[in-house]
């Protein structure tokens, strides 16, 4: 039985005219239309991420693709039991996703080459390859390919300083370059090709497509995907051989659940399992379980104080 609501996922590299506008005019458009997530609007284009009912989700689908500069663009679609947003979220920004070069790239101009979930399994099983995650590390914590390098970073601008300082011998082997939906890698692949990369290639619809390949079912994908919702994560590897890569930060169990550090200064996610989250008191170190607002202590004061006025 399918669910009521949907997850969309998709953008497009194509050239906005006058994107203040059009973002202006956009978030009136899905306010109107009751969707509910983050849209990022620049002159390169647009990447988003939403939710709502089917007919709301598919009106918006329609709407989007009767614009002539976007009717050819991909949707990525996942069912849903509710929103997985709070809110709808329509920003114009310089470049939908940031690498922060000095000369940017044109994923319409130079990119890496596109492999369908089939020919990137195929791929990840050459002994020669270099396996690549374009994501940060909060994300491939949880899950990534096996075999991956994972870079170290907490931004996707930090990639091209981390390239430099690790894959500078890596120019002669075949690239295999991963992220969620594959926007990332357009930008990434298309750096490594004017960086002297001879043999670059992308997975084409990303991480999330790649697990919906009815052939591929997501092998040699270990954990789950990290996604910019309330769902935080989903399932890639439709096998019995999925695996959980992750570890709780404290107790170092096999896990891969995720949650955000009650400091409200800090809120970094971490893996952290259902034991050490009461323990510690959902906090990622002992300065954020003492500080003032963390909002563990406040959720737990006022709940002791409305049990207290109970009981008399």
């Amino acid at each position: 039985m399918s669910k009521p609501y949907r997850v969309l996922l998709y953008y497009k590299y194509v050239p906005i005219d006058d994107p203040e506008t059009f973002t202006a005019e956009h978030l009136a458009f899905c306010k109107e239309l009751g969707v509910k997530g983050r849209i990022l609007i620049s002159s390169e284009g647009i990447n988003g991420t939403l939710s709502g009912t089917v007919e709301q989700t598919d009106r918006y689908m329609k709407a989007l693709r009767d614009d002539p500069r976007f009717s050819d663009i991909v949707f990525k679609i996942d069912e849903a039991d509710g929103h997985a947003f709070k809110r709808i979220s329509v920003r114009h920004r310089k470049e939908i996703v940031s690498l922060k070069l000095e000369e940017d790239i044109n994923p319409n101009e130079l990119t890496g080459k596109h492999l369908s979930p089939k020919e990137f399994y195929e791929a990840l099983q050459d002994d020669d390859v270099v396996v690549i995650d374009a994501r940060n590390t909060y994300e491939h914590q949880i899950g990534h390919f096996r075999g991956a390098i994972l870079p170290d970073i907490d931004a996707f601008r930090e990639l091209p300083k981390w390239v430099e300082e690790h894959l500078a011998d890596k120019k002669d082997k075949k690239i295999l370059a991963y992220c969620t939906g594959g926007i990332r890698c357009e930008k990434f692949t298309g750096y490594l090709i004017k960086q002297g990369f001879k043999d670059v290639n992308q997975l084409h619809g990303g991480i999330i497509e790649y697990g919906k390949d009815p052939e591929v079912k997501g092998r040699l994908y270990d954990g789950k995907c990290y996604v910019f919702d309330s769902r935080i994560a989903v399932p890639v590897n439709q096998t019995d051989e999925d695996v959980i890569v992750g570890q709780c930060h404290y107790c170092g169990k096999r896990e891969d659940r995720l949650i955000n550090c009650a400091n409200p200064e800090c809120n970094r996610q971490f893996i952290c399992c259902t034991d050490c989250e009461d323990k510690y008191w959902h906090s990622c170190s002992d300065t954020c379980r003492e500080h003032p607002n963390n909002r563990y202590v406040i959720k737990h004061k006022q709940e002791q104080k409305q049990l207290q006025q109970v009981n008399g």
